[in-house]
């Protein structure tokens, strides 16, 4: 009897390519082929990559054999509606014209059913940053996003402001040791419950990303991702917190799935794009029928998605605690670049909140800034002309390549300095007046939420925008942990 240990390496020698034909036929044989030996098992592989049809009612091979049948189906273009659907816009004199007319556009497609638009919208890929569509019985792939759960999370501890001062490079030192960006791992290997759901998902496409998920729990993207360290301000007495009106410390990160999320949207965006033809303008919001199995795997593949990265922030914060010897006493945390099912009309429809925070009444939620100002703790009103939803940030008043045009290092270190913000990492891009200002975008939203309190940034980590900005033992340590790394990949892969 055999003891078959099978990867994807192993079928792509023989003639398989990368895709779906590759994770189900992966699955299959692990499965039911596991006491067999691969002398035995890669000739027949062999012969149905040959002949897939003569293998579509083999009691083991069917489904693989089914994945590999090419039918040239010619699906019709659709059309979408003439009109787009009215919708509120909150803070129109804050958004570019751009970032409008990209969600009329996709209020028009005929699954839509209502829609909104937050002030700290831009333009976006299908649905403008600060966009909210709802539609029946169909979900938006890339109407989520790339970074699908990507998520804002608070943790606020048992000491007063003054943990800050005096304390800047201890905590500048917390975090260049335990706070991990770009796509880099982590330094070690955690353990999380989200890795055996994803290890268990019926989805093989899903369950096939698990060392990748493995490789990066715990750990934030680049771009406009962070974890900083600053004042909480309590203002309300009636807080979800039990505590006191007045100064605390505590954390903030923004980050979300990671490559795990990446991955998913990618590929189901391609499946919705070849399930539903829509014209080139509008290509993008392909859409996958709730009832159809490839949107049955992406809802439970997202669900997945958000659980990781919901884990990715409990790790950062778990890591850092302990390195601050410090006892948590609140944490208020919420996704956006997601769906929901939630009822519209009195109807169920699937909310797409593309870079908008869920407002719905009494959920809390943080809405952040710039690096140089505060952030909002909020309580959603639940106010269905903005479908429950609220804005996720100031929002960007200039693209990332604008950035580099307008600002320059100086220019950003003497903002910086001015708002006694300590930053490690970050670029150009992400220059403080590269944002809307915050307190005007929140002027707009009176009608969407209540203000609960503030955090206000003043030790900010971000991904270096290249290894330029890393110091030598920095540069050391990354070279060290993608050894790590790879060594931890290949024992995982022995233990098949």
């Amino acid at each position: 009897m055999g003891n078959l240990k099978i990867t994807g390496k192993d079928l792509l020698e023989i003639g398989f390519k990368s895709g779906k034909s590759l994770g189900v036929t992966l699955d299959v044989v692990r499965k039911k082929y596991k006491n067999s030996h691969w002398d035995d098992v890669s000739p027949v592989l062999k012969s149905m990559i040959s002949d897939p049809e003569s293998y579509l009612n083999h009691n083991i091979l069917g489904r693989a054999a089914q994945t590999l049948v090419v039918r040239e189906v010619v699906s019709p273009i659709t059309q979408i509606n003439e009109t787009p659907l009215d919708f509120h816009i909150y803070g129109l004199s804050e958004i570019e014209n751009a970032a409008v007319e990209q969600l009329k556009l996709a209020s028009r497609v005929p699954v839509a059913v209502k829609a909104a638009l937050m002030p700290d919208a831009h333009l976006g890929y299908s649905i403008p940053i600060g966009g909210v569509l709802a539609t029946e019985n169909a979900i938006i792939p890339y109407g989520v996003g790339v970074d699908i759960g990507c998520r804002m999370c608070l943790t606020v501890y048992d000491t007063g402001s003054d943990f800050i001062t005096g304390n800047r490079r201890f905590l500048s030192d917390v975090l260049k040791k335990n706070a991990f960006f770009g796509m880099n791992g982590n330094d070690t290997t955690l353990e999380h419950a989200v890795l055996d759901k994803i290890n268990e998902t019926d989805v093989v496409f899903a369950r096939n990303l698990i060392d990748k998920a493995q490789d990066q729990l715990g750990t934030s993207g680049s771009g406009n991702h962070f974890i900083d360290f600053g004042y909480v301000d309590i203002t309300d007495a009636d807080n979800e917190f039990g505590l006191e009106i007045g100064r605390y410390f505590g954390i903030l990160s923004h980050s979300g799935s990671r490559g795990f999320g990446a991955k998913i949207s990618n590929e189901y965006t391609e499946r919705a794009r070849k399930s539903c033809m829509l014209p080139d303008k509008v290509k993008d919001l392909a859409w996958l029928d709730m009832n159809s199995q490839d949107g049955q795997e992406y809802w439970i593949a997202m669900n997945l998605a958000g659980d990781y990265a919901s884990a990715c922030h409990e790790k950062m914060h778990e890591r850092i605690s302990k390195a601050l010897g410090l006892e948590e006493v609140g944490r208020v945390e919420n996704h956006h670049n997601f769906a929901w099912k939630e009822m519209v009309n009195g109807k169920e429809a699937i909310v797409h909140r593309k870079g908008a925070t869920p407002a719905g009444e009494g959920v809390m939620g943080i809405i952040p800034g710039s690096m140089v100002s505060k952030g909002y703790i909020v309580r959603g009103k639940g106010n269905p002309n903005s479908l429950s939803s609220a804005s996720h940030g100031a929002g960007r008043l200039f693209s990332r390549t604008k950035c580099k045009e307008l600002f320059n290092k100086q220019e950003v270190a003497s903002v910086l300095k001015n708002a006694e913000v300590t930053l490690i990492g970050g670029g150009l891009d992400e220059a403080p007046d590269a944002y809307k200002d915050i307190d005007t975008v929140m002027s707009y939203q009176n009608d969407l939420v209540d203000i609960v309190g503030s955090f206000t940034p003043q030790v900010v980590r971000m991904a270096a925008s290249s290894e330029e900005g890393l110091s030598w033992k920095e540069r050391k340590d990354k070279k060290r942990k993608d050894i790590e790394r790879r060594k931890r990949k290949e024992i995982r892969e022995s233990r098949r």
